[in-house]
């Protein structure tokens, strides 16, 4: 390991049904220069309705309500990463790259933006690296040979590649004890949860999931169900760009 990255860790979150994503896992173990370290990924289709429940709040915890039930797939996603923060607070990191089994990092391009933002972890806490495209809505905190650390409103949805800090992975543990959204959902709720979630772009980092299979999270819908679905999910968006616009602009806080 380079001793740049004393007090670092690479968390790779692996579904171990997931058998064809074995060899992207290996591919990102050999290009990492962080130390590694596989996590056995909550499959959510094993849990049991009491775990579930124990997880899963009854209520809505945080405006706007998310308006659809979370399914076995997207609660094992939330765990998993919560076992990550686990670790990084366990094991007493400064901080660590936590990285889904779906994606391959360019790995001459990646440490550049790695560098750029251990280098401003201890005062973010969170920084994603995307496998989205970057929205125009976006200021630029600064810009280093092109690897841009920016601010992005809305929160982009993804979990693919992060850096979390210790005190991040703190915070996240006790505001996640119970959830009522996917994890990339709660992530975008920085008027809530007071976290501050900037983007590095270009990430170096490309999601590959249709490669490997297509995703084993989502669920398939009858085509009534999906455009009611698609409706609502359009109209959770818009709320969402405008609480990210009120609370970012007149800093109002929506608990």
């Amino acid at each position: 390991m380079n001793t740049t990255y004393s007090g670092y860790k690479c968390f790779i979150i692996h579904l171990n049904r997931a058998s064809k994503r074995k060899s992207t896992v290996d591919k990102i173990v050999s290009d990492m220069t962080l130390e590694t370290e596989i996590i056995d990924a909550v499959d959510g289709h094993n849990l049991s309705d009491a775990q579930l429940n124990h997880h899963i709040s009854d209520k809505k915890l945080f405006n706007p309500s998310y308006p659809f039930l979370l399914n076995k797939g997207e609660v094992g996603c939330f765990l998993s990463h919560r076992l990550a923060w686990q670790k990084i607070v366990d094991q007493k990191l400064i901080g660590a790259l936590i990285i889904e089994d779906d994606v391959k990092i360019d790995k001459k391009k990646f440490y550049e933006g790695l560098d750029t933002s251990l280098n401003h972890l201890d005062n973010i806490g969170y920084i994603q690296f995307q496998v989205r495209k970057i929205e125009k809505y976006s200021k630029e905190i600064q810009n280093i040979n092109g690897i841009k650390l920016l601010e992005v409103i809305p929160i982009p949805l993804r979990t693919s590649a992060q850096i979390v800090s210790y005190e991040a992975a703190l915070k996240l543990l006790e505001l996640t004890k119970k959830f009522d959204r996917p994890i990339d959902g709660f992530l975008q709720l920085f008027w809530s949860t007071g976290l501050k979630v900037k983007i590095i772009s270009p990430s170096s980092v490309v999601d590959i999931t249709n490669e490997l299979g297509g995703s084993t999270i989502s669920k398939k819908y009858s085509k009534t169900l999906f455009i009611k679905r698609t409706i609502l999910r359009s109209l959770y968006r818009i709320k969402i760009i405008l609480y990210s616009k009120l609370s970012k602009n007149m800093g109002f806080i929506f608990k």
